[in-house]
């Protein structure tokens, strides 16, 4: 019951964003599978190229030198820039699950989070996956976020509580800790693990559906709406886009909205629901919620930032520090990013694939790429644009 609840939770939200975020009118026809399989558009007076995965969403992007690994609701792809080639990684040849959604490296190799097939760890020279699942610690075999932190430990963010595993030795079951809302008596405020962070001082920050929390030295401490996080309905209900309501999807999600009193509220808003995390260079935390804006944490305040500030949108799908430090946030109405007093947008009329923005990579010298419904867009450096 618990992935079935899980499935009809996350396909009512995929129903909900597909619903309101449309390809637009007159693009070319996407690929039937993802599989980076063409440049869809290159705008050579703006520097841009955009890339079709067909009919799925673009959920993480990481960039390993010359080789961009792009993970999606349909696999791997791994595009080597230097030659312009392509290869996918999905069921059909190692993975457990095409739903991907952290790409990365762990200790070194080339680690896949996926939605319903655990944790699978690439080995490049014969292009193989080993699979690490719950009979090996795995909290769960839905991941969506995991981090090597400083002391060389690993956390994996599941939807059983969150995984930390010592020293990052993976094959030593003894190495292995699950903490889950009953083991850490409420200081975890909820088991669906989104998003991890680390702190400036080696604190682990952790997005769920529940909340914020916070483990440093053994101890647990946690935030939610009540406590100061996220936009008041009646700050945002007039910005809601997405009409759709996932507290009809699973129990979990009713009794979420009950407890926070929004069991009236029909539509895609959940300030508890902190769906992007990201710990900047100053050690504030920023955490973007569903439907509730972009919240701002310096460790004793909380101030959140929504459309009536300047946002494109009030759903924060994505936020990323770039090399220069500044903070990018993907919204379901473009691209974002705090400048000369102000919000400055992007959205596709600037390069975008897709207003709504689920993931991003930036290179040293300003490059972009940008993860959306049905593909992503490579931006060049600003001196080339």
């Amino acid at each position: 019951m618990r992935i079935n609840n899980k499935s009809l939770a996350m396909t009512a939200i995929a129903m909900t964003i597909l619903a309101a975020v449309l390809i637009v009118p007159g693009k070319p026809a996407l690929a039937a599978e993802v599989e980076l399989s063409g440049k869809e558009k290159a705008d050579t007076a703006r520097k841009f190229t955009h890339f079709r995965v067909g009919q799925k969403n673009v959920k993480t992007i990481y960039l390993d030198g010359k080789i961009t690994w792009v993970g999606t609701t349909g696999g791997v792809v791994r595009y080597d820039t230097s030659n312009d080639t392509f290869k996918r990684f999905d069921t059909s040849n190692g993975l457990l699950s095409n739903g991907v959604f952290y790409l990365a490296r762990l200790k070194g190799r080339i680690t896949a989070g996926t939605y319903g097939g655990g944790l699978s760890v690439l080995d490049e020279t014969n292009e193989t996956w080993k699979h690490y699942n719950i009979p090996d610690g795995l909290g769960d075999a839905f991941i969506y976020d995991a981090i090597e932190v400083a002391n060389g430990d690993i956390w994996i963010a599941t939807w059983s509580g969150v995984n930390r595993v010592r020293g990052g030795d993976l094959d030593d079951r003894n190495k292995w800790d699950l903490f889950t809302v009953e083991n850490t008596k409420g200081g975890l405020p909820n088991d669906w693990v989104y998003g991890l962070a680390e702190g400036k001082n080696g604190e682990i920050w952790l997005a769920t559906e529940g909340g914020l929390a916070r483990f440093v030295k053994g101890k647990w401490d946690n935030w939610n709406h009540d406590k100061g996080m996220g936009a008041p309905y009646e700050k945002v209900k007039a910005a809601i886009d997405f009409k759709g309501d996932v507290g009809t999807a699973s129990d979990h999600h009713a009794k979420q909205k009950a407890e926070m009193g929004l069991q009236d509220v029909d539509v895609a808003y959940n300030p508890n629901y902190v769906i992007a995390l990201e710990v900047d260079s100053k050690g504030v935390v920023w955490a973007g919620t569903w439907g509730g804006g972009l919240s701002r944490f310096d460790g004793k305040k909380w101030i959140t930032y929504t459309t009536v500030e300047g946002l494109p949108g009030n759903h924060i799908f994505m936020l990323h520090q770039d090399t220069n430090g500044q903070l990018w946030m993907g919204t379901n109405k473009g691209l974002a990013t705090w400048k000369n007093g102000k919000y400055e947008v992007m959205t596709t009329a600037d390069g975008l694939f897709d207003n709504a923005v689920f993931s991003m990579a930036t290179t040293p010298d300003g490059g972009m790429w940008l993860g959306s419904p049905g593909g992503l867009a490579h931006l060049r450096p600003p001196a080339s644009r």
